[in-house]
């Protein structure tokens, strides 16, 4: 009996992964989804921390197919971003193509039969032509390497695993970090709380946000006149656009900008003090740009400390400083992002000859276009490294992966091509190039360490330009990048066969 080979296999439902399922069925593809959690959205779902919101406009911040005309304000919130999602993958049927609460465990290259086998926590086992490594560079949490931390007898949890059987109310609460996740915990939670101490280790840039709520009218007119819709996705777009000129092409601009930003705080603070404890002494922009319209005021309200002074190690009680002064608290949230740069994948994945994905990857993650990688013959990642933005939206670039990828299985079926892998040289030439560029980057020469680089300082995450070129780049799937193989192998075993190979 002739086995089953599905068409692709993709792993995670975030919008890199549903895009992916999306474009496959549109074209007739068969295709199975996996997903470690109970729903899509993926880091949507997982991030329900009080105030969890977008720092990228709703218009600009969902596929560019699938309008939502009805959003209730500029910067989505997580609940009506995961309705989105959820809303997306009931439109387009990936629901009965998807197994939830189900993970992979294992993803290998079968050399001998062109086609990757797929293993899940569940038992199954899944062969495809194709695998979409659609996880996101958002799923790995990290946790902050502070000793004792295993000691507190009080509840303590991350802001991506928030506790909501946890209550606040009343309660002497620690929050360590003071980035992207934790500029919108501390106005949530600071009225609910007896006292909230942030604990900072290096302040962020904040600037303000033009968030408001769309009225009705402005959600009529966008539901009966799309391109009134049209037209502010592609306002929005090109004002975010112009700062990839500060970041990648003229850092100098940024000192300029910062002057500006440093009034923002000494304007929005009355405590001299204060202002030189949030004040960063690194160039803006070499690490993540924040937005917020209310971290600065509800830290100068009177049950809330920013505290300075690093952290020693953690008890039952508390948190113990260096200087010997200690912070007894009843909760702990550590707001200290994802494991982004090292590119860690939870799972095994064998390519060509048995190599592994962390052993290719030994020296930091890489990739051609982000998106293939040499080694991994039909493997395409979605959000593969250095394919991160520090100034628009990353929905763009994963709708840029998506069709170059499909591109890629177009031109197999054409020629007849079954397997397709990126050129060893290719890949190699086109990094060389991407870190000498970024090199130049305000992200290079701003004087920063950030979750941006490796502690090599290799920068693995953001990519240095324009997402238009990006795009550009990604439009064309150029075979002359890649080493083809015609020779058809998985359609000869049986189903017995298979399960040995």
């Amino acid at each position: 009996m002739t086995p089953k080979i599905l068409d692709a296999v993709i792993v995670g439902t975030g919008f890199a992964g549903l895009c992916s399922a999306i474009k496959l069925k549109q074209a007739g593809k068969s295709f199975q989804v996996i997903e470690k959690d109970s729903g899509v959205g993926g880091v949507w779902r997982a991030n329900t921390y009080p105030g969890a919101q977008c720092d990228v406009q709703s218009h600009l911040y969902s596929f560019s197919f699938e309008p939502k005309p009805d959003w209730s304000r500029t910067y989505g919130l997580q609940h009506e971003i995961l309705e989105y999602l959820e809303h997306c993958a009931e439109k387009y049927g990936i629901y009965p193509h998807t197994l939830f609460n189900c993970a992979v465990t294992r993803a290998e290259w079968k050399e001998n039969l062109n086609v990757w086998e797929v293993e899940t926590d569940q038992g199954d086992v899944f062969h495809a032509k194709t695998f979409f490594l659609a996880s996101g560079g958002l799923s790995q949490i990290s946790m902050p390497d502070i000793k004792g931390l295993e000691k507190f007898k009080g509840n303590l949890f991350h802001s991506a695993r928030w506790d909501h059987s946890v209550s606040l109310s009343g309660k002497k609460v620690g929050v360590i970090g003071s980035a992207a996740s934790a500029i919108q915990i501390v106005p949530a939670i600071a009225p609910l709380v007896k006292h909230l101490t942030v604990f900072q280790r290096t302040p962020s840039w904040i600037i303000p946000k033009d968030d408001h709520p769309y009225s009705e009218v402005e959600k009529t007119l966008f539901k009966f006149f799309p391109f009134l819709q049209n037209l502010s996705r592609e306002i929005i777009y090109w004002q975010l656009e112009w700062r990839a000129m500060a970041f990648v092409y003229a850092p100098f601009i940024m000192n300029l900008f910062q002057e500006h930003v440093k009034r923002h705080i000494r304007s929005s603070i009355q405590d001299p003090e204060l202002v030189k404890k949030v004040t960063p002494n690194y160039t803006i922009g070499c690490k993540r740009i924040l937005l917020s319209n209310d971290f600065y005021s509800a830290i100068q309200r009177p049950n809330v400390t920013i505290e300075t002074t690093g952290i020693a190690e953690i008890d039952e009680k508390g948190i113990l400083l260096k200087d010997g002064s200690r912070v007894d608290l009843d909760v702990i949230v550590t707001a200290t992002g994802f494991k982004v740069a090292e590119g860690l994948v939870p799972f095994e994945i064998k390519g060509r000859n048995g190599l592994t994905l962390s052993e290719a990857w030994k020296n930091g993650p890489e990739a051609y276009l982000g998106t293939t990688i040499k080694g991994f013959p039909n493997m395409f990642m979605i959000v593969g490294p250095n394919t991160g933005l520090g100034h628009s939206s990353m929905v763009y670039m994963i709708e840029a992966q998506v069709h170059y990828a499909m591109k890629a299985i177009e031109y197999m079926d054409r020629h007849r091509v079954f397997s397709i892998e990126v050129k060893p040289n290719v890949q190699d030439s086109y990094n060389l190039q991407l870190q000498e560029k970024l090199s130049k980057t305000v992200w290079n020469t701003g004087g920063c360490s950030s979750w941006y680089k490796l502690p090599s300082g290799k920068n693995t995450t953001l990519w240095p330009g324009f997402t238009f070129e990006f795009k550009n780049l990604l439009s064309k799937f150029n075979s002359q990048d890649y080493i083809g193989d015609r020779r058809l192998k998985y359609t000869e075993v049986t189903e017995e066969e298979l399960a040995k190979a």
